[in-house]
């Protein structure tokens, strides 16, 4: 029996949870407000006191971390990495300390699991991390050699979700051709072939979002640029998190932006309906690449739940051979202990991380 302490740090919060096996005995949002968090110049700099509530909570609940067998954290932005499960180990702290891709919250992950792992002689591992990236160079071109495509996007939950079609089906995951839609703040296509993710359109390049701008007229982008009044940092925040159905409405909830349509709001059902087409036109992008032979779409995330929405995006691909099916709602912290126990049960093996210096 495995006892799996799971760890998912975030901007705002830390989700904690404890596994028995693939049974949940707990699940715990840990919020952060911002006056909690403005004292922290950098993202690591929040090491020691989220680790101390992630302890509290921990013993609060009755668990003591000698009666864990391993943990398993979100994998932050380290350099581009392979699918699946990777060891916690000093290069890999190293490298999310001093040389991260880029900063974010999930970086604090790994860099919890080893201080608690180490100080209880247990295993400790991220799987699918925020920066897995398996797609042929052919798949990466574009028209400027300095720049080329990658694969990051929302691995951890499409991956989720693709194994748990090929089960329901009775199929090996890598037996599998399939498309996955996640579906939430940010919405990333992704195309699963032979066991890896061959290709992914992320919330950058894709549809806009409640948050994201989505893939923009690139001339007309540069012009506004360069027009004056944006730098770097406010640009980035008006494409991540201002963008969308928040520039166009005000709001990134899509409850509310489905209350306004029933209430007769024309604007709001043409920018849901323009979302959903979007969408559907990236799932549809991913079928030449596998020459159109693509048994499965999926569709997940938070905005999956809504009927209407996925109703809307199911009209538009009935052309498509390929059934389109539901697995609504987020699965990161299921993902990440199920990635576990296939690593503890020998099923999967866990790859050794070297750091990259840049």
């Amino acid at each position: 029996m495995e006892k799996l302490l799971i760890i998912n740090p975030g901007s705002t919060s830390t989700k904690i949870a404890v596994y028995e096996d693939e049974t949940q005995l707990f699940l715990e949002n840990i919020p952060h407000s911002t006056e909690e968090l403005k004292k922290f110049v950098n993202i690591a700099d929040q090491y020691g006191f989220r680790k101390a509530l992630i302890l509290s909570i921990i013993e609060k609940q009755g668990f003591t971390m000698k009666s864990l067998t391993g943990i398993v954290a979100r994998g932050g932005a380290l350099p581009p990495i392979k699918s699946g499960a990777y060891r916690v180990n000093e290069d890999m702290v190293w490298q999310l300390k001093n040389a991260p891709d880029h900063e974010h919250a999930s970086n604090l992950g790994a860099l919890i699991a080893h201080g608690i792992a180490t100080e209880n002689g247990i295993p400790a591992f991220i799987y699918d991390g925020v920066t897995v990236d398996e797609m042929p160079p052919l798949l990466k071109l574009t028209g400027f050699p300095e720049l080329e495509r990658r694969g990051t996007g929302h691995n951890l939950n499409a991956r989720a979700i693709a194994r748990r079609y090929a089960k329901e089906h009775g199929k090996e995951y890598r037996d599998c051709t399939v498309i996955v839609a996640h579906m939430g703040g940010g919405v990333s296509v992704s195309l699963h072939h032979r066991g890896i993710i061959i290709d992914m359109i992320n919330d950058d390049d894709g549809s806009f979002t409640p948050e994201r701008a989505g893939a923009l007229p690139i001339a007309h982008f540069v012009h506004m640029i360069f027009s004056g009044g944006y730098d770097e940092k406010s640009i980035m925040k008006k494409i991540k998190t201002q963008g969308g159905l928040t520039a166009h409405l005000g709001m990134n909830d899509t409850r509310k932006v489905e209350e306004k349509i029933s209430a007769g709001d024309e604007r709001a059902k043409m920018l849901y309906e323009a979302m959903a087409l979007n969408v559907a036109k990236n799932i549809a992008k991913e079928f030449p690449v596998v020459n159109g032979q693509v048994e499965a779409i999926l569709l997940t995330g938070g905005i999956a739940h809504s009927e209407m929405f996925t109703g809307m995006i199911k009209e538009r691909l009935r052309y498509l051979a390929a059934p389109v099916l539901v697995y609504a709602g987020e699965n990161e912290m299921e993902s990440l202990a199920l990635g576990g126990l296939r690593v503890l049960r020998g099923e999967e093996t866990a790859k050794d991380y070297v750091k990259v210096e840049k």
